[in-house]
């Protein structure tokens, strides 16, 4: 295994924000309802100067390395002050470098936005936001458990652009209990028209540990679901879209902070639950922070981190699982450079693949062919 270079690998940042006004039925990220129904100002400033001490522990492990891209994930971050927002940047930024066109994004949900925190999270350094919509059809909306109705979703997409938010991605879900075609594709519809720049429109899995795994909703057939992944994708490319990775669909740039993951980039993580990824010269580890919002704020900054290295056995899946989920794969260059291996050591399976015309014929990239996008999980477990 070769000698890594941490410096050549792109470095972002990812925040998490662990509490929602209430947890949705489908839902098996780590969220929480907010204590007594809302976040209060002493909370959110206890949290906030949590995530700066969270912060100070893994600067060294920028090793001169700027923040390429942020990501505030949750939960449902928008339940944060653009105030607040604005006072952590302003301290993150003083301990270590962002780069001038840092993309910073926002997951936001609908029911917790008014116009106004629009140009205050703009103001704050946020550039880019990520609108969990999920769907426009108000009987969906209800049974997935979100608090918005279609109305807010369209009023927040419009309302945000409006603000000057150039970059506006809406999260958007099909395959949804008793949905049909038209209502799939009025979805898309909505998301079109109302002006989001990005889709990510991904089919909804019943996940373990979940209300709806315990109750197993009726969901569409598959004749419909494939009706709505062929007919969803020609109105999205009939109106400008690219179809970059499986499920992210773009009319301006792509996400700069996604990218860096499916090209298996490194990323800082602090809050709760978080989980971070850095290349050291000897290997690339993962870390994970404590889950519970409570036992999180309790333990920062005492809490000492645990570094697990990925063996060499499992770098060759976890790069692919990334980097293949781009429809236009990466440089394969690119293998060793993250990994540390030889590509000659895939030799092998990628040559079976290549045969069976699951991974184009090109040796300089690590790409799928549409067949092979089409049964991407076989060709990952190739690699295992």
């Amino acid at each position: 295994m070769a000698v890594l270079n941490p410096a050549s690998v792109p470095l972002s940042l990812y925040i998490h924000m662990p509490w929602c006004v209430r947890k949705c039925p489908y839902c098996d990220f780590n969220s929480h309802a907010v204590p007594d129904g809302a976040l209060s100002a002493e909370l959110e400033q206890t949290y906030l100067k949590a995530l700066v001490a969270d912060f100070e522990t893994q600067v060294e492990m920028a090793q001169g390395r700027s923040i390429h891209s942020v990501f505030i994930g949750g939960g449902t971050p928008s339940l944060i002050s653009a105030k607040g927002y604005a006072w952590l940047f302003e301290q993150l930024k003083s301990r270590l470098n962002f780069e001038d066109d840092c993309e910073i994004t926002l997951e936001a949900n609908p029911g917790t936005l008014e116009y106004d925190p629009f140009a205050g999270y703009l103001e704050a350094g946020i550039n880019r936001l990520s609108i969990g919509v999920q769907t426009f059809n108000t009987d969906h909306l209800q049974k997935l458990g979100r608090i918005h109705s279609a109305n807010n979703a369209m009023d927040a997409i419009e309302q945000a652009r409006q603000a000057g938010f150039k970059r506006v991605n809406v999260d958007l879900m099909h395959g949804l209990p008793e949905q049909t075609l038209e209502q799939a594709l009025y979805d898309l519809k909505m998301a079109v028209e109302h002006g989001a720049t990005h889709i990510s429109w991904y089919q909804l899995t019943i996940e373990p540990n979940t209300v709806f795994f315990r109750t197993q909703p009726v969901l569409p057939q598959d004749e419909v679901l494939e009706d709505i992944q062929e007919q969803g994708e020609a109105y999205l490319k009939a109106n400008g879209f690219v179809n970059y990775e499986v499920s992210a669909w773009r009319k301006e740039q792509p996400s700069a902070h996604n990218l860096n993951y499916w090209e298996f980039g490194d990323y800082l993580a602090i809050g709760a639950g978080a989980h971070g990824k850095v290349t050291q010269p000897d290997g690339v580890y993962r870390f994970q922070k404590t889950r519970l919002p409570k036992d999180y704020l309790a333990k920062v900054p005492a809490e000492h981190l645990q570094m697990k290295k990925i063996e060499a056995d499992e770098l060759p899946f976890e790069f692919m699982m990334n980097a293949l989920r781009l429809n236009d794969g990466v440089n394969a260059d690119l293998y060793e450079q993250r990994t540390g291996l030889s590509l000659e050591g895939l030799k092998e399976i990628l040559t079976s693949l290549r045969s069976r015309k699951l991974l184009v014929e090109d040796s300089a990239r690590l790409a799928c062919t549409e067949q092979g996008h089409i049964f991407l999980n076989s060709v990952l477990e190739e690699f295992l």
